[in-house]
């Protein structure tokens, strides 16, 4: 998916997205893994306010995103601050770097956008093929829990000087993939009248074993499993969990 219309309003309805917050959370983590992260890609990085973070605390970092629209908003915020990020426009099922990389993060729920275990296996694959030996693949997926228990069927309201947004879920319990599907509306003042524009996409739910073996299958080792934002195993009710893995050393 394109993000064409979200593009416009994405920053505007994630402000309550602490990105100094998570940037500071993958430093320590990185501290914690005895890992100096060296080169880094920001995998779907959206409109790159989590790669400049990363870029403003020192790190080696570039994006990458599907979506032009997106990437057009991260070059802008970019230049305003003055900061030299490559941006680069590829599917993460596609990807294809100029070389390899000591790390890749993949952050906000990007993950559960590839619906198809085929899908996920080609971005790992992909993933795997870049990835330095020794170096970490960390990212952070939306939980079974979440889609069945929070997102479910439910709407959302979101008023913002920007625009204004409404957010309906719909969730089948009886697929077996835990999909929801995604409806938003969004409305923008325009003098008297307001202009409406769509997007609609899905996500899916994986448990964390089917993670494992696809992690697996494209030869990197399932190191870890924490709770958003901690380095504490994930509790039965944590709506996002974040996995660290590594591709093993050349023998």
């Amino acid at each position: 998916m394109s993000y064409a219309a979200f593009a416009d309003y994405y920053d505007a309805l994630t402000q309550n997205v602490e990105y100094p917050e998570r940037a500071d959370y993958f430093c320590r983590l990185f501290d914690h893994l005895q890992h100096s992260p060296g080169l880094t890609l920001d995998l779907a990085c959206g409109t790159g306010s989590l790669t400049l973070e990363l870029a403003c605390r020192g790190m080696d970092v570039y994006g990458v995103d599907a979506s032009p629209e997106m990437l057009s908003a991260a070059q802008q915020k970019a230049a305003e601050k003055g900061e030299n990020i490559l941006f680069l426009c590829q599917d993460m099922r596609s990807l294809d770097l100029y070389g390899t990389v000591n790390t890749v993060l993949c952050t906000l729920d990007s993950i559960n956008h590839l619906t198809e275990i085929s899908d996920l296996q080609s971005a790992f694959d992909r993933v795997s093929l870049f990835l330095e030996p020794d170096g970490y693949f960390i990212f952070d997926v939306n939980t079974v829990y979440k889609h069945r228990c929070i997102l479910k069927n439910e709407a959302f309201v979101y008023d913002t000087d920007a625009v204004y947004c409404v957010w309906q879920n719909r969730y089948d319990p009886a697929d077996g993939k835990h999909l929801v599907e995604i409806s938003l509306d969004f409305f923008e003042r325009q003098g008297q009248v307001y202009q409406r524009s769509s997007e609609r996409f899905v996500e899916r739910a994986y448990p964390t074993e089917v993670l494992q073996e696809c992690l697996e299958r494209a030869g990197l080792i399932w190191v870890a499993c924490y709770g958003d934002l901690t380095l504490l195993p994930p509790e039965e009710d944590c709506q996002r969990v974040v996995v660290v893995a590594r591709k093993p050393t050349k023998s």
